[in-house]
């Protein structure tokens, strides 16, 4: 296994990240086709720096720093449109908060892809639901690298990222594109997926996924490379995310494994739940120490934080659907406005034990995108952040919600059937030590308004709603993930 044997599946499959699934589990949402739409309207320029209007409140003093977030933002062309809403061109916002006031910026990542789709004036770079179209070249998976799923922070620069291809590096001050991120020379375009897990101390740690095949990333806090290790994976599973606890790397298997490699993405696919769910954990210091656990079969896109007791066992909260047939099924109509119902990922939590032994308690509260408190993550932690979809006749999520693991209990902040909830992020109190003494920070989309607007909770008291909000002069497209960098 080597360099040029993972670039190749990577290009032959157009890219790993072709198959993220934020987008595809709005496609599954019931909700009928509406003003809704708006959430994945096409965006045809930059967005200027730009005063956010203060709706009511105002952010606490202590408050200051930059939400960037990232998200496809360009989907139709005269000659040809994307397959599926993941194939969009990817673009990045910031929301600057300081003194109780707000700015933002946009601007789209200037990608291999979207300059050749612009040339074309079509969109012929292959996707999760299409195939190349006329002119398409493909030399490796950063000619159809997006680079619009998420974003990290790493020696001073703003990574955007993709699951197939590399990093590309921006100015987090202009949002200006610097080009692609090669970690060292010999590793040159290897795939780096879109959710790295940051331990406290800054240490960056990844995977990046070509079938049964991965590459194990170590960063320093910098962005420097520490570590680049070849593993094999028992199956070629769909990999969005995966979790790590201090010591230990934990890697789900799913049932939805890569039969072949060919175009359209969403063709290559095969649902296998007798193969059921395998868990693999492997150590940090010794990639070679594994164990592998087993689960019965079920479809992931999110992960939470893992944290490992005095024992040796390991707990986490998921995500979760029961198989990935609304995924499939809505992969290419929901930007067409259509959509075919399916049920919302619930809530999970999953124990590994010590005796080789695995858990899978299923809640059920819908939820999305879990996030934590960043300075506990890999430890013993007993909060989580999620978005919730109280509107089952609506799309995407309308809510926000704080689980409390050890209480058994939880808050919910309802933005009713007019929002669409994009994904929440938790900012530490400077100073501050406890878990969850800070404020939740995120974005919504006002169909009412047409305008994006920025919220901020207090983050253990989210049921009483936003202590501060502003909305923007503009509606932009719903996005992935995002970070918070404080300052």
């Amino acid at each position: 296994m080597n360099r040029r044997d993972i670039l190749r599946g990577a290009a032959l499959m157009g890219g790993a990240a072709l198959l993220t699934p934020e987008a595809v589990w709005a496609a599954a949402a019931n909700a009928a086709a509406g003003d809704w739409a708006l959430g994945l309207a096409d965006v045809e320029r930059d967005v200027a720096p730009t005063a956010l209007t203060r709706l009511h409140g105002r952010a606490p003093a202590e408050l200051k720093g930059t939400l960037f977030r990232n998200g496809p933002a360009k989907f139709r062309r005269p000659g040809g449109s994307v397959g599926h809403w993941f194939d969009g061109d990817g673009m990045v916002r910031k929301f600057q908060i300081a003194n109780g006031e707000a700015r933002m910026a946009a601007r789209f990542v200037d990608t291999v892809k979207r300059r050749n789709d612009t040339a074309a004036n079509a969109v012929i770079t292959p996707g999760y639901g299409a195939a190349p179209g006329p002119g398409a070249r493909l030399t490796g998976p950063d000619d159809a690298n997006a680079a619009n799923t998420s974003v990290i922070m790493a020696g001073g620069e703003l990574w955007a990222l993709w699951e197939g291809g590399s990093p590309t590096a921006l100015d987090p001050a202009s949002l200006e594109t610097r080009g692609f991120k090669t970690l060292r020379p010999d590793l040159k375009g290897m795939p780096f997926l879109a959710h790295p897990r940051v331990q406290p101390d800054g240490t960056i740690w990844n995977l990046g996924l070509s079938g049964r095949r991965a590459i194990v990333w170590k960063l320093a806090p910098d962005g420097a490379l520490q570590k680049a290790e070849m593993i094999d994976l028992p199956r070629a599973s769909y990999m969005h995310d995966f979790t790590a606890t201090a010591r230990h790397l934990v890697i789900l298997l799913q049932p939805w494994v890569v039969e072949r490699f060919r175009m359209p993405i969403a063709t290559a696919m095969a649902w296998k739940p007798e193969l059921g769910t395998q868990v693999l954990v492997i150590d940090k210091d010794d990639l070679s120490q594994r164990r592998v656990f087993e689960l019965p079969p079920f479809f992931f896109f999110h992960l939470g934080d893992a944290w490992e007791e005095r024992d040796g066992t390991i707990r986490f909260d998921a995500c979760l659907d029961e198989n990935p047939f609304g995924t499939a099924q809505n992969a290419g109509v929901f930007l067409q406005g259509k959509h075919l119902p399916g049920p919302p990922p619930r809530r999970a939590f999953i124990t590994l034990r010590a005796d080789g032994q695995a858990e899978l308690a299923k809640e059920a509260t819908t939820a999305e995108f879990p996030r934590g408190d960043p300075r506990f993550a890999g430890e013993v932690r007993q909060y989580s952040v999620h978005v919730t979809n109280e509107q089952p006749d609506r799309p995407l999520f309308q809510g926000v919600a704080v689980r409390d693991w050890k209480r058994d209990r939880e808050q919910i902040y309802g933005f009713g059937p007019r929002h669409m909830v994009e994904e929440m992020v938790f900012v530490p109190r400077p100073g501050a030590s406890q878990e969850l003494d800070g404020w939740i920070v995120g974005t919504t989309l006002n169909l009412d308004a047409k305008a994006t607007e920025l919220h901020v909770f207090d983050a253990r008291r989210v049921e009483q709603g936003p202590i501060a909000a502003w909305r923007a002069p503009v509606a932009l497209p719903v996005t992935f993930h995002g970070v918070f960098v404080q300052v």
